[in-house]
């Protein structure tokens, strides 16, 4: 749900800097955002996965994995408890796509505006996609 939403405004984000900058197939860099955010999003997913199941396999024992036939779940007790476990909770939430959201960022910087690459160039039209999305809430009388 999260990496929907921010899908979506990579998108309006990727489409207003390239109506900006004046770039050729606006629509082209629009889709190759959305796809690398995307692309990226599942890879980190994967990742996540991968990580959390070295982790729960190590600490398991005869208790995390268990028969087929078996009713019931894994045993899921252990180094996700307490403060660490919310820490590591949004980690694995947020990740993918805080690491989509950069990397699309770098596809805008390097590929659309061909800007030097720096905090402000990276994050630059956030404000006014944020501004131009609040304004088109409004009606007119």
């Amino acid at each position: 749900m999260i990496g929907g939403i921010v899908m979506i405004l990579v998108a309006l984000w990727m489409y207003q800097s390239a109506m900006k900058a004046k770039a050729s197939n606006v629509m082209m860099w629009v889709a190759i955002g959305a796809v690398a955010f995307f692309a990226v999003q599942l890879l980190f997913i994967d990742v996540n996965l991968y990580i959390m199941e070295s982790i729960k396999s190590g600490e398991g024992g005869s208790d995390y994995e268990r028969d087929l036939t078996s009713i019931g779940d894994r045993k899921n007790e252990g180094g996700f408890q307490g403060f660490g476990g919310v820490l590591f909770s949004v980690y694995m939430e947020l990740m993918p796509q805080i690491v989509g959201f950069l990397v699309a960022a770098l596809i805008r910087i390097k590929f659309i505006t061909k800007e030097p690459i720096t905090v402000s160039n990276l994050f630059g039209g956030l404000k006014e996609m944020f501004q131009s999305i609040k304004n088109s809430f409004k009606t007119t009388d």
